[in-house]
């Protein structure tokens, strides 16, 4: 089958089911089957635009900056609602980069000095539209230049948290850290840390 994906897909009709926080509609459409067969579906999906979310490593110390804030919808999911997160937002039609280095500053109080971009993501792609991009930077303690703590008029009322990255990703381990974008950022700092030692490594013999 040389079809684009686009050429695959026959939307039917769309209805709006909620407009309130975001965006929930409702889609029936037709989708060609690699047997050749036209199968109609219907899906909901949530749309609350892309985002952005960065992890703060201080490599010198190895420490990372993380956040506390309470998620009502892990929380009746069955977790205390208190997730431990790296810092995020939705972009609000701003660029990534420009948008996240605002996030990090109300949110942890640090001022982003250079950012990394590392991927891209859906983070729930059966029903969720957001991507995510990712980016790492490196921060040193004198790069606070506020107490951060997010915005009390979004609802906003955030703790902020440094720990050795080993700690961090022993919490991930135990459970402490269930936050998917946060142990998808401090896996990819884990093995970048691996990666240099083994490179300092190589250059020492």
């Amino acid at each position: 089958m040389n079809l684009t994906t686009a050429e695959r897909v026959r939307l039917v009709k769309s209805e709006v089911l909620s407009d309130d926080w975001y965006l929930l509609k409702k889609t029936t459409f037709d989708f060609l089957r690699r047997d050749g067969v036209w199968q109609r579906q219907n899906r909901e999906t949530y749309d609350r635009g892309n985002g952005a979310v960065l992890l703060l490593h201080d490599r010198r110390r190895d420490t990372v900056v993380l956040i506390r804030q309470f998620r009502f919808p892990a929380f009746v999911n069955g977790h205390d609602g208190m997730l431990i997160e790296a810092p995020a937002g939705l972009l609000d039609d701003a660029a990534p980069e420009a948008r996240i280095r605002v996030e990090v500053a109300e949110e942890t109080g640090y001022q982003v000095r250079e950012v990394e971009k590392v991927f891209e993501a859906f983070m729930s792609p059966g029903s969720v539209t957001e991507k995510l991009f990712f980016f790492v930077a490196d921060y040193e303690p004198n790069d606070a230049i506020g107490h951060g703590g997010g915005l009390a008029e979004e609802g906003e009322d955030i703790e902020v948290i440094e720990l050795p990255l080993d700690t961090a990703l022993a919490m991930v381990r135990s459970g402490e850290i269930a936050d998917g974008k946060t142990i998808m950022l401090l896996q990819h700092v884990a093995l970048r840390r691996a990666r240099e030692g083994c490179q300092h490594q190589a250059a020492s013999v």
